[in-house]
């Protein structure tokens, strides 16, 4: 038996990562991420395993996102209790997303169950608490990048991956062989971080497809784009409200709002991050400066705070976060979740989005059967908390703000990896028209036939 690859996440799908290699008796799991889409199914598949926990020593994060690392402390209640490596910056920002993780599912079921006793409906229970992902915390262990580690027999080096801070790609080698997990590969030129580092005389890698077939708007163009969204809704009065990651997105949209205030791009309105989660992450990001790119740091230099501004203000109490829907003024509303799939940002929409002067700006991929996806799609009627509402605010899709590798992006990424040594290539984290299209560019393009989709639960063996 050589090593095997086992695909028990992200396979024909963006979310959920979740890759065991084995090697004889010796298991490693990358990523251990929360599946999103249909209520019912992310529940199954959330709350289950395809191998038993207590007989797993190793997980490697590449970083921090719900969709990596978001049901890590359900596989701790389930019996893992071996060690949990990342970079220092992911192990940081997990502490932050898993916690609010715990509260989150917490809160939702509260609100959910409330719903189903009144339908005389049994109530549910909470994938994990935040008890329980307080209590995963203790399993995780930082690494810096480029420093190579022993691992269930295995080398194994963290590579800047240019997604969010901290984010890594992950090199495993053994018995000559290297295998490259890209995790999410960023794009060149973002704000705050540094560009994707190539890893060359790969020989397997298992690579993000999310955006196989689309092509980003130049991230130059932003400022524009954003500072005309704004402008337009200003003039109706309205406000611009903004699902975003609180990890990674939300830190790039202050950025990018506090540079058109300081340019006077953009009148001086208020900006309200509605998220404790963004709160802690944001000040994570001011730590961690071994992440910055040389404009970030030019920022420093300067002794600027590009996330602190005077018209800036961070909601934390509930209560705060409930007076934003009762302001008639414009302003930009920054919530949580992402995808609009939990969160304070349901609240938002629910008092938002039959008001036609306001404005609904996405900035981020939207998994299937997600509300975002919903209302990026252009759906008229869409359901929140179990109810049905009029969509008559205008959502708008920002593409440019996308923390992901676009089509062009990946095939370059590929050429500057090289095919040398290359064997095989397994596009996984997109959906299957992403990933088919992309397949067709690589075979095309660079002449490279050994280019596979797997299932869910596929296997790969590689003879060592």
């Amino acid at each position: 038996m050589g090593i095997r690859i086992n695909f028990y996440g992200a396979a024909r799908n963006v979310t959920g990562s979740r890759f065991l290699v084995e090697d004889g008796d010796s298991k490693l799991l990358i990523d251990c991420g929360l599946y999103q889409g249909h209520r019912k199914e992310a529940e199954e598949r959330n709350k289950t395993f395809q191998f038993p926990p207590s007989e797993l020593k190793t997980v490697l994060f590449t970083h921090a996102h719900l969709d990596h690392t978001g049901d890590f402390p359900k596989l701790v209640e389930l019996g893992f209790s071996g060690v949990a490596y990342a970079t220092y910056a992911t192990v940081h920002l997990s502490k932050y997303i898993l916690l609010d993780s715990g509260h989150v599912h917490e809160k939702d079921i509260e609100y959910i169950n409330k719903k189903r006793a009144k339908k005389g409906l049994p109530p549910k229970e909470p994938l994990y608490t935040q008890k329980d992902a307080e209590k995963s915390l203790k399993y995780f262990k930082g690494k810096p990048y480029h420093s190579t580690f022993e691992v269930e027999g295995f080398n194994a080096t963290f590579y800047d991956a240019g997604h969010i801070l901290g984010s890594s790609q992950i090199l495993l080698e053994k018995n000559g062989i290297r295998i490259l997990f890209t995790g999410d590969i960023g794009r060149r030129n973002l704000p705050i971080i540094r560009d994707p580092e190539y890893i060359e005389n790969v020989d397997y890698i298992i690579m993000e497809s999310t955006y196989g077939n689309r092509v980003h708007e130049d991230i130059q163009k932003v400022e524009g784009h954003l500072a005309r969204i704004i402008n337009e809704t200003v003039e109706k009065r309205g406000k611009i409200i903004i699902p975003s990651f609180a990890l990674g997105r939300a830190q790039e949209v202050i950025y990018s709002i506090h540079n058109l205030i300081e340019k006077e791009m953009i009148p001086e309105i208020p900006v309200f991050v509605d998220s404790p989660l963004a709160v802690n992450i944001t000040d994570v990001y001011r730590q961690h400066k071994e992440c910055y790119d040389e404009e970030m740091m030019d920022w420093i230099v300067q002794d600027k705070d590009p996330f602190g501004f005077h018209r800036i203000k961070y909601v934390v109490e509930t209560e705060e976060s409930k007076a934003l829907n009762h302001i008639d003024y414009p302003c930009v509303i920054i919530s949580a979740s992402g995808m609009c799939e939990a969160g304070r940002i349901l609240h938002h929409l629910k008092n938002s989005i039959e008001d036609e002067r306001n404005t609904v700006l996405i900035v981020g991929f939207m998994a299937k059967n997600t509300l975002g996806r919903k209302l990026r799609d252009g759906e008229k009627r869409v359901r929140i908390f179990g109810e049905w509402y009029e969509v008559k605010a205008r959502v708008v899709e920002m593409p440019e703000f996308s923390a992901h590798a676009d089509s062009n992006d990946l095939i370059n990424y590929l050429k500057k990896t090289g095919l040398k040594n290359l064997k095989k290539i397994f596009l996984v984290h997109g959906e299957e028209d992403q990933q088919e299209a992309l397949a067709k560019r690589i075979k095309e393009e660079l002449k490279f036939d050994e280019v596979y989709i797997p299932e869910l639960n596929d296997n790969f063996e590689i003879d060592t």
